[in-house]
């Protein structure tokens, strides 16, 4: 059995940006009256999907670097042209993240926001997987207003 890792800390880095890219796709593809407003079967508009998302990214890569972990959900709605510019201000803020990184960090059990308890990795799988479970929400509305979705495959 090899020691060699599944996965290197730069390509879970660039594997997350694929899927960031393709969410901010999406945020684009939202008509700005619709970003904040629409929604389906009782679920939060995309806009505030988003805004979770941004409330999760770096905060979740400050706690794997320092072990502090802080955040606010109670964000207000913002525009998309707002949106966009918060999302591409983190783009770079993750990568610096990244490089803090220490190696061993990735397997310390940690207490994520006092709810997700376990190893580094598990905690940014998971951001990763929330952000991909949104986006198809993402999809889902524009779908519903007639706008069809960027490829989920171009990443």
């Amino acid at each position: 059995m090899s020691n060699a890792p599944v996965i290197t800390p730069e390509q879970l880095r660039v594997h997350w940006q694929g899927h960031r890219g393709l969410t901010r796709r999406v945020i684009e593809a939202f008509p700005e009256d619709q970003v904040n407003t629409f929604s389906i079967g009782g679920m939060r508009p995309f806009g505030a999907l988003v805004q979770e998302l941004l409330a999760m990214d770096i905060p979740t890569m400050v706690g794997i670097t320092e072990n502090s972990w802080k955040t606010s959900f109670d964000r207000k709605p913002q525009t998309k042209a707002e949106l966009l510019a918060e999302w591409d201000a983190h783009t770079p803020r993750i990568d610096a993240y990244f490089a803090k990184v220490r190696p061993e960090a990735w397997q310390e059990v940690m207490n994520a926001f006092g709810y997700f308890e376990g190893p580094a990795i598990n905690i940014l799988l998971y951001i990763i997987d929330n952000e991909v479970h949104h986006r198809a929400q993402g999809y889902v509305y524009l779908r519903a207003l007639g706008i069809t979705p960027p490829p989920f495959h171009e990443r």
